[in-house]
């Protein structure tokens, strides 16, 4: 429950979206979809970029 408090929901659930992209590229990836996996998986690290991003503009704002 601390990790939870520490970390933020929307931190949280931005974070499960990710794992969830990764699932479903990977599985569009091996059922032979491959250029719509490589799409999809493509939006994880875009997320965890602009998440990295907002963090840092928020700090710079303390």
């Amino acid at each position: 429950m601390n990790f939870i408090k520490k970390m933020g929901t929307a931190n949280l659930l931005m974070l499960a979206l990710c794992v969830l992209i990764i699932v479903v590229a990977e599985y569009l990836f091996l059922s032979g979809n491959q250029l719509h996996g490589i799409f999809l998986g493509l939006w994880a690290p875009t997320i965890l970029g602009i998440m990295i991003y907002l963090k840092l503009v928020n700090h710079e704002r303390r």
